[in-house]
């Protein structure tokens, strides 16, 4: 418990530097929200510092000890990270700013906030800054700043955060891969920021977008989100980064470096493609279909752009879009469950998972007609083991089992069922999309608090891939 309790501090101070951020623009815009910050960020530090003097006898750290530091250290960040909530003038109660909170750490999207005018510029950009920071992953930036991790234990901590159905290292040493994948985090985050600086956002507001649009979270600036400023460029611009941030950061990481080679020789990058062009021709064939096609846009930016948000769980959606027809929201039931590929900043079940699947159904009906053939499932030309095949089954299982479970218990909340289920996919999913896609309400203020925290419990769930949380409420797991 020591050592947990000491990676622990780590994060937390790391975290209260991330608070000097918020602090800086609220210096900057003249804001009163200076102080609040920066007596959060000092909460944060002591509270971490002191847990940084804990002395561990040993430094190992086993699969359990990694799973349930995991599981800690996204609540404890979560409940410090929601002090600013608390102090600045958003008058959210504690159950409405953890949810706030989680929502950006799991990059779901969801908001309890009415309306964005009045919020503080400080508030606003942390919001944005967690999201950020829970994109590629609280424990994975510890990891690439922090050497004592980086040994045996360093590498369960990476498994047991990273998405994915297995794990490849970059680089020998898991602090490497750390670095690597957060290099390339922070190159894109940089590029996008300054793309974003050329369209007719403020600097500001280009920063916050930034942040909340490579981590394919969603939070915006503006009760408009991007339609705010109606611009073609920078719906292309988004377009272009969301699905860079629904790729594989490995894969990414092999490009720039030069070792990747071919993309499209990955599987599930090119099933990811394959996905987004079927779906975008969905939702044009929906728009003609519906007599919504007013210019050009509504048949190419349009369609694309929600394609790619709603794959790639950052979730932004245009206003009308509920408007767009049966077809539509069919296609966005799938995509939310789909998500995009594994070791990405997205939500989702993941492509990398239903290749799988597919793979495996196709082996089984081939079985039925061939029953003494030996098959097995390929991903990128090589053989997956039966353990992969069955963990991802069930995967898949427990993904359908929280949605319903979760759906039923909002629903004895008094909840409607359709926006019950509804909400509870979106929140496994880290998607965030609220019921306004059903038009019945628009924010997510107005259910109750046990349902909130409810929600809050599915998305680090969803974040944290069902088993290394689901596996804390088993007695397997305590048992020595």
């Amino acid at each position: 418990m020591p050592m947990l309790l000491r990676v622990i501090g780590y994060l937390l101070v790391i975290e209260s530097l991330f608070m000097l951020i918020p602090c800086i623009i609220a210096l900057i815009y003249g804001e009163d929200s200076f102080m609040d910050f920066l007596i959060c960020a000092g909460i944060s530090g002591a509270c971490g510092g002191g847990m940084m003097m804990l002395k561990p006898k040993t430094k190992e750290m086993g699969k359990r000890e990694a799973i349930l530091l995991t599981g800690m250290t996204w609540v404890i960040l979560s409940l410090f990270g929601m002090l600013p909530f608390l102090s600045v003038g958003t008058h959210l109660s504690v159950s409405d700013a953890f949810f706030e909170t989680m929502s950006g750490f799991t990059t779901t999207g969801a908001s309890v906030l009415n309306t964005l005018i009045g919020i503080p510029k400080s508030i606003l950009a942390w919001r944005c800054v967690v999201q950020w920071v829970g994109g590629l992953g609280i424990i994975l930036f510890t990891l690439a700043v922090v050497p004592m991790l980086n040994y045996s234990g360093g590498m369960q901590l990476f498994n047991a955060e990273v998405t994915g159905i297995t794990h490849d290292k970059l680089r020998p040493r898991v602090s490497y891969t750390a670095k690597g994948l957060w290099g390339v985090y922070i190159l894109l985050t940089i590029l996008l920021i300054v793309c974003l600086s050329f369209s007719k956002m403020s600097f500001f507001d280009a920063f916050c977008h930034g942040l909340s649009t490579i981590s394919t979270g969603g939070f915006s600036t503006s009760d408009m989100s991007i339609a705010q400023w109606n611009s073609i460029y920078l719906k292309i611009v988004m377009c272009v980064f969301m699905f860079l941030g629904g790729v594989n950061f490995s894969l990414l990481f092999n490009l720039l470096t030069g070792k990747g080679g071919n993309p499209f020789k990955n599987t599930a990058f090119k099933c990811y493609v394959v996905i987004i062009l079927v779906c975008y021709i969905g939702f044009v064939i929906n728009i003609l279909i519906e007599g919504l096609a007013e210019n050009w846009e509504y048949l190419t930016i349009d369609p694309l752009f929600q394609t790619i948000s709603i794959l790639s769980s950052t979730g932004i959606t245009e206003p009308n879009f509920h408007d767009w027809g049966s077809i539509s929201i069919a296609l966005l039931l799938v995509m939310i469950v789909m998500g995009s590929c594994a070791g990405s900043t997205s939500g989702g079940a993941k492509v990398d998972r239903f290749v799988v699947l597919f793979k495996f159904l196709k082996n089984e009906f081939y079985k039925m007609m061939h029953p003494s053939t030996v098959t097995t499932v390929t991903i990128n030309g090589k053989g997956t083991s039966g353990s992969v095949v069955q963990k991802t089954l069930a995967f898949l299982f427990l993904y359908v089992m929280v949605i319903c479970i979760g759906g039923l218990a909002m629903s004895l909340m008094g909840l409607p069922l359709s926006d019950s289920f509804f909400c509870a996919l979106s929140a496994i999913s880290n998607t965030g999309l609220g019921t306004e896609v059903t038009g019945l309400s628009e924010n997510y203020a107005l259910i109750p608090d046990a349902a909130k925290w409810l929600l809050s419990l599915i998305m680090l769930i969803g974040r944290l891939e069902i088993f290394t949380i689901l596996l804390l409420f088993t007695p397997t797991f305590w048992k020595r």
